[in-house]
């Protein structure tokens, strides 16, 4: 009963969403023609704290302070749920994006991935990883890189191991990683599922970051562990 009432409500807030989005968009194409960058910076943030404030939700962002807002990151987060972009997307908006290309064939975020310097992973060929590459080298000289290093959303509910793609644009910047926990979008919005569990608790830690004097003399593998395990070790 439970699960039938959350379809038919998922139904609905789907319907407001996509609306509230094509009005969303219409806004933000208006000001990137009127090369307005700030104002689409702040537009983005209050899209994204309104998505969940039209699903009913709250969530507690723990760690801001871990956030200089002068320096640049490679922000490094735990990927669950359809809603992860825009959850990080509300508290901080001016990252540029790295993630699946499929994501682009999603209606609800398609233009505003778009927006937001997004660099969808394709299929990984040579040519293609050194273009893809290139393009987050070039993106993070200016700002922060966000990636999900397990490479697509979680079915268990488990962190899944770490792709090491997020290594390489570490060892070519000169940036600090900033780890990222989300707990509850797992149970919001599984891949797995259709409906949105509207009981769940949202949460969003943003540990200190790691800094890149502390990683250098490391493997690939060591990085790849120290990174997770920070991210596990707020995760439930």
């Amino acid at each position: 009963m439970r699960s039938r009432v959350f379809s038919l409500l998922s139904v609905i807030l789907f319907a407001i969403l996509y609306l509230f989005t094509a009005v969303g968009i219409m806004i933000v194409l208006l000001l990137a023609l009127l090369h307005l960058k700030r104002p689409m910076i702040i537009f983005f943030r209050f899209w994204a704290r309104s998505v969940f404030v039209i699903l009913g939700k709250k969530f507690n962002v723990l760690g801001k302070e871990n956030i200089d807002k002068s320096k640049r990151y490679i922000l490094v987060a735990n990927h669950g749920s359809l809603f992860d972009i825009t959850a990080i997307m509300s508290f901080y908006p001016e990252v540029a994006w790295f993630g699946h290309e499929r994501l682009l064939k999603i209606p609800l975020f398609r233009t505003i991935l778009k927006m937001t310097d997004y660099v969808p992973y394709s299929k990984p060929t040579f040519r293609n990883t050194r273009s893809m590459m290139e393009k987050l080298v070039q993106k993070s000289r200016n700002q922060t890189v966000a990636i999900f290093p397990e490479g697509t959303r979680t079915l268990s509910g488990n962190i899944n191991d770490f792709y090491r793609g997020f290594i390489y644009l570490f060892r070519t910047s000169d940036t600090d990683i900033l780890p990222v926990t989300l707990n509850g979008f797992y149970r919001l919005k599984p891949k797995n599922r259709f409906f949105i569990d509207f009981g769940t608790k949202l949460e969003i830690i943003i540990h200190e970051p790691i800094r890149r004097d502390k990683l250098t003399g490391l493997t690939d593998a060591e990085i790849v562990e120290s990174v997770k395990s920070v991210i596990e070790s707020a995760y439930n």
